[in-house]
């Protein structure tokens, strides 16, 4: 999850995280998904820690595809 701070000069309510109120100078978690679309609002909302880059996918062993005899 990444974090945002609200610099809004009053409280708000943010239908995205479950109408939670968020006042003035807080900082709170939001999906790394949607971090952009917070920090793009740079009137209300400031960033605090960008979303961890996701981890690169595993990649499983190799299977042969030769039968062994």
């Amino acid at each position: 999850m990444a974090k945002v701070r609200w610099i809004g000069p009053t409280e708000v309510s943010v239908p995205e995280l479950g109408h939670r109120t968020v006042q003035p100078d807080e900082v709170v978690e939001v999906p790394d998904d949607r971090y952009d679309g917070y920090v793009c609002q740079t009137v209300n909302w400031e960033p605090v820690e960008e979303p961890k880059e996701p981890a690169a996918p595993r990649k499983a062993a190799a299977k042969s595809t030769r039968s062994e005899r």
